[in-house]
């Protein structure tokens, strides 16, 4: 019985890495998205998830919710911290602080 438990339990962290492994990815492409729409660049592909917790979709069935930060640049010298949220596969907030356009 003790081996059952205990493949699950291997089996299951195995899947929550996988499914980690890719909503890092798809958050990397967000912050990519994002920086590129308001012309700044993704430096140093630093997208890194600093939590998650559960959350809940519109219909409210519980998903997992992460919270990734990632540094952004509009000049190439200062770093911005910005931040987005996924539930899901979904993007569901971000936050670019404010800052000067460098004029070219």
């Amino acid at each position: 019985m003790f081996e059952i438990i205990l493949l699950a339990v291997l089996v299951f962290l195995a899947l929550l890495w996988l499914d980690s492994i890719s909503k890092r990815e798809l958050a990397t492409q967000f912050g990519r998205d994002l920086a590129s729409r308001f012309n700044l660049q993704l430096l140093d592909e630093s997208v890194s998830c600093n939590k998650i917790r559960l959350g809940r979709d519109g219909y409210g069935h519980a998903q997992l919710l992460r919270f990734y930060e990632f540094e952004v640049s509009a000049s190439g010298v200062e770093r911005m911290q910005c931040n987005l949220q996924l539930l899901g596969k979904d993007l569901r907030t971000w936050h670019i602080p404010p800052y000067i356009q460098p004029l070219h």
